[in-house]
Formats: structure tokens, sequence, C-alpha cells
């Protein structure tokens, strides 16, 4: 029987580890509030919205739910773990599927 390692939140020198990975996310907020994050930017509100519905579609795969901040051209995606009052592996796991939904492979 495998087990899943028990979720936690990443230490900073993980976390800053774990950006040079991630291109484009960068660490946002105070200790209280530290994120990841990205604004994506798009054409117009219609492209704008395709991903946030897209977003919402791998939140809800993952259960993990990022904050959003949509505007006309542009979404800002923001990830933190709420269970474990940090940033978590969960969270660069996120962001990449993310990445993936605009990746040209």
């Amino acid at each position: 029987m495998t087990t899943t390692p028990a979720l936690r939140a990443l230490r900073p020198t993980e976390v800053v580890s774990k950006l040079t990975q991630c291109e484009g996310w960068q660490l946002a907020g105070s200790q209280d509030t530290a994120c990841v994050e990205k604004t994506f930017q798009f054409p117009g509100y219609f492209e704008t919205i395709a991903f946030v519905n897209a977003v919402a579609f791998v939140a809800q795969s993952m259960q993990h739910h990022p904050e959003l901040v949509v505007g006309f051209r542009h979404c800002t995606v923001r990830y933190r773990t709420h269970d474990v009052q940090g940033i978590s592996q969960l969270d660069f796991d996120a962001a990449q599927r993310v990445d993936a939904l605009l990746s040209t492979h």
C-alpha cells in the first residue's frame, strides 16, 4: 500500500527553488498571505474569460482553487494552500497545470 506524503507548508528556500522552475510565477503577499502568482495577458475579454473557465476546470479537478483577479485583457492567478497556512507543493502542481493550458506543444 502506498501512502501520499502529508501536505505541508514549504520552507522559504523550497519556495524560492520551486519558483525558478515555474516561468513567470512569483512570490507575492506577506507572511500571513504569501502566495505564488502569475498574470496572464490576452487579446480581449472573450479570451480572458475562456482562460478563467479553463482554470476553473483545473481547480475543480484538483480540488484546489486559486484566487483569480480578472480584468478586460488579463487574469492574475494566485495559489496558497489554506489548509497549511502557506505555500505547498500542491500550489506548484496547480501552477504547472495552469501553464499547460497555454502551452503550444
